[in-house]
């Protein structure tokens, strides 16, 4: 069976530096400020610092699809290593680049098998760290891709918002339902468990966010992942002190469960802005173990 090369877009909260040191292909998400004249890519020609000092000075922006030059470009230098390859794009509920890869992966005759698992962030990454897992134990390309849909919904994530801001400038919601949310000093808390972000509650305190997102997080361990091994993570959106206090939080709420740290990748912050706590969770998958 032939060497398998995995390769990922920067949904996955993985940034280039990472990619090599985990010997993986990488494609980076593009996105635009303003007018659009000029086209940045986290941590390449643009920190995740300036990043979200352009939010902050009001600039809007959007995220657009890497382009098909880009993805094929990383595809074929991985194959000029290995015979075939995984690649695992963010979510097909929330970016049409999943289905223009699977497009494009047509021309290379089983070579390059996309997997539509439908995640992004630090459940993303866990889709990437299995497949290099079940790689490494020599399983083949189009066998990664079947377990890896195979346990897709095995994830969850909950977002806790900041700040409407960001929601109101990105159209997703309306600016007098952003003025309301903003008066009553509303806290939503978003949700990932599947193939889109929805909305799942919303808090009136910091406080209520956090315990609302633990309370279902413990009921999706219990209800929907049967209290099997999980993988655990405490995200922020550049928030480093409410983060510390949100990470012992949730050490306490979930005893002897390792907790994994991660930052909510650009691509979501685009639309959530700064501030946003999560817990993310994936389920160990007991071939990678």
């Amino acid at each position: 069976m032939g060497k398998v090369g995995i390769v990922t877009d920067s949904g996955s909260g993985i940034i280039l530096p990472e990619a090599k040191e985990m010997g993986i292909g990488f494609v980076s998400i593009p996105f635009m400020f303003g007018d659009g004249e000029e086209t940045f890519f986290e941590d390449i020609n643009l920190t995740r610092a300036e990043f979200f000092q352009r939010l902050a000075d009001g600039q809007t922006v959007h995220t657009s699809q890497p382009s098909p030059v880009d993805v094929l470009k990383v595809w074929d230098k991985c194959l000029e290593t290995y015979d075939e390859l995984v690649y695992i794009p963010m979510s097909s509920g929330l970016s049409g680049s999943c289905q223009s890869a699977v497009m494009l992966s047509s021309d290379y005759d089983g070579r390059v098998q996309v997997v539509n698992n439908q995640r992004i962030s630090v459940t993303q990454r866990r889709s990437v760290e299995d497949a290099l897992a079940l790689a490494a134990k020599g399983w083949s390309a189009k066998q990664i891709k079947d377990k890896l849909e195979e346990v897709k919904f095995d994830s969850s994530i909950y977002i806790m918002l900041d700040t409407l801001t960001y929601l109101k400038r990105g159209g997703r919601i309306t600016p007098a339902a952003a003025a309301i949310g903003s008066l009553l000093r509303l806290k939503p808390v978003l949700q990932i468990q599947g193939d889109k972000l929805d909305a799942f509650s919303k808090a009136r305190t910091l406080q209520q966010g956090k315990n609302t997102m633990i309370t279902a997080m413990k009921s999706d361990f219990e209800k929907r992942f049967n209290n099997e091994p999980m993988h655990l993570y405490c995200v922020q959106a550049e928030c480093p002190e409410p983060f510390a206090a949100w990470k012992q939080e949730m050490t306490s709420a979930f005893p002897g469960v390792t907790i994994e740290d991660d930052k909510l990748p650009c691509v979501i912050c685009c639309h959530i802005g700064p501030g946003a706590l999560a817990i993310a969770a994936s389920k160990v998958i007991p071939e990678t173990a």
